[in-house]
């Protein structure tokens, strides 16, 4: 049963009826299915006795159909959720010393068939306005989202710019659990305010109906569900008049950089879009057979995660990461792409002199190198480069190990980083959502996975590239800036396919000049490390201001 607390009464007794109903579809559906089972083992035991029918076999089919979708929160029940005035509340944290207010609304905004205006999904979000600031409706506003695609947005929300964060340890492990939450002295809010918003299929965020689900996972479903989300929430918050900017994370740049087209072509210009931990065009980094673009810019994270585990040479290992990472960006873009392009064509000393150059810049072998065509994929890297220790390394954060059960296989088990981070982040948001945010919802908050199924990719090259996109806005909107933040650590978007990317983007070369970018010494999650969150809000700082009217710096 789904239990709600919102200021309306009238909500609360709608959906006990609801609720009763599934739950007695629920008792027939079973007793259905109970009696066909006993039918159909007193019909085996006759002599004689004709095979069961597909008539039986077909109905059991629709009652264990209809068991599953009793199981599932009812149609009713979500556009109650949908349709519910959002939960507001009041709060004040200590920021570098000083006391702020702010509010935090948390609820759901439906998005509509663009045709019959049927509700048919709903996204979750939880927004904060910072108090007494004078005009609010002026105020900057920042639409925050993660990737995944998949993920909610608890990982930028509480581990990065919201007034609450997730307690970890400096370096982003975590403590013993139990795990909680405190004041972030890193939030945006002094700057923005701030909405976090979970796309269908994602935190409570879900279609009206499971076979709606599809016309949210895609690459342009979701920019058109994520985009109707904008475009309702400034017009029922009455924020038009904002400055307006966009941060993603992982695949949430991706949506981000393809949204800001689709925004700019709404007439909804932005003034920022913040990028951490990029992906743009899927086939920078993509390490496939026929493309060596990915094994090409991966090396330099190689290179420094080799280099943070003391598995380079002694003469590069008492370097500086900048400094390593500058050689093997050298080497990765000219003597081995052209080895890579020549392929067979390469002498057996050419093969072997750069079998030994990227067992050099990798921490491996040079045997290793030459076993996999000189072309080693990240899996195999994270559990070859420390097999000795018998750990494996992590993929988002490549400092991150952990014990490798099966020193033998040929790629770890699990991400060490993944399992550690999100052991702290779900119970935590969980408490925050129900006892801070007063909002109730029993349904299950997918954090990572299981709220969505296939996702499309359309394209026509065989890989997702949303370049074109962000190209279109800044054609269209030239006074938008961009920030992106770059991990060395970070092996799900390597920083150098980033690059590639940037510089590979078709704009005025203004433009260009104006893009921010930073180099953090951490993972894909640079703000879970405390000196990169310290740096990341310090560029943001710049970053927000550089991007605002003059007249909107005083009034943030």
């Amino acid at each position: 049963m789904t239990i709600l607390t919102t200021t309306d009464p009238h909500l609360t007794r709608l959906m006990i009826p609801s609720s009763l109903s599934r739950l007695r579809l629920f008792i027939v559906a079973i007793a259905a299915l109970s009696l066909g089972s006993t039918t159909a083992r007193a019909q085996a035991r006759q002599p004689g006795a004709a095979p069961r029918d597909t008539t039986t076999r077909a109905t059991r089919d629709t009652l264990r159909s209809a068991v599953r979708d009793s199981l599932r929160p009812s149609t009713r029940d979500f556009l109650s959720l949908v349709e519910a005035p959002p939960v507001v509340t009041h709060h004040t944290m200590r920021l570098r010393g000083t006391s702020v207010g702010y509010t935090a609304t948390t609820g759901m905004l439906p998005i509509r068939n663009d045709t019959t205006g049927v509700v048919e999904g709903g996204i979750f979000f939880v927004a904060y306005n910072r108090e007494a600031v004078g005009d609010q409706s002026a105020r900057p506003l920042t639409f925050v989202f993660n990737g995944g695609p998949g993920s909610s947005t608890v990982w930028l929300h509480m581990g990065a710019f919201g007034p609450k964060k997730v307690r970890l340890n400096p370096d982003g492990t975590n403590p013993p659990p139990p795990y909680n939450y405190e004041d972030n002295q890193s939030t945006l809010l002094d700057q923005t305010d701030l909405v976090f918003l979970d796309p269908v299929g994602t935190g409570f965020s879900r279609a009206a109906r499971p076979e709606l689900g599809p016309k949210f996972w895609g690459l342009d479903e979701d920019i058109r569900a994520v985009g109707e989300f904008v475009r309702l929430y400034l017009t029922r918050f009455d924020r038009w008049g904002s400055p307006k900017f966009l941060a993603g994370e992982s695949y949430g740049t991706t949506r981000a950089a393809h949204l800001s087209g689709y925004l700019t072509d709404r007439g909804i210009a932005l003034n920022g879009v913040v990028l951490i931990s990029t992906v743009l065009n899927f086939g920078a980094s993509a390490m496939d057979a026929g493309n060596d673009l990915g094994f090409i810019n991966f090396l330099p994270s190689y290179a420094a995660t080799a280099w943070y585990h003391k598995k380079l040479p002694a003469d590069l290992q008492k370097l500086t990461v900048d400094q390593v990472t500058s050689q093997a960006e050298r080497w990765a873009e000219t003597d081995y792409a052209r080895a890579l392009m020549r392929g067979a064509r390469l002498t057996d000393a050419e093969r072997r002199s750069t079998a030994e150059q990227l067992a050099r810049f990798t921490g491996t072998t040079p045997s290793f190198a030459e076993q996999n065509d000189l072309r080693i994929t990240l899996g195999r890297f994270d559990q070859e480069l420390l097999r000795d220790r018998h750990v494996t390394a992590g993929r988002l954060d490549s400092r991150f190990t952990s014990y490798s059960t099966d020193q033998g296989a040929e790629r770890g088990q699990f991400d060490p980083s993944d399992a550690s981070i999100r052991n702290a982040f779900t119970p935590v948001l969980s408490e925050y959502v129900r006892r801070e945010l007063g909002y109730r919802n029993e349904d299950v908050y997918y954090i990572l996975g299981g709220g969505i199924g296939r996702w499309r990719y359309p394209q026509n090259n065989g890989y997702a590239n949303v370049v074109p996109s962000l190209e279109r806005a800044f054609a269209k909107n030239p006074e938008m800036k961009l920030y992106v933040a770059e991990g060395y650590y970070d092996m799900a978007t390597p920083y150098f396919a980033v690059e590639y990317t940037l510089a590979h983007m078709s704009v005025d070369p203004r433009i260009r000049a104006g893009i921010m970018t930073e180099r953090f010494e951490a993972g894909h999650m640079v703000y879970i490390d405390s000196p990169s969150m310290t740096k990341l809000r310090e560029g943001l700082r710049k970053f927000i201001d550089g991007a605002l009217p003059q007249a909107q710096r005083a009034q943030r």
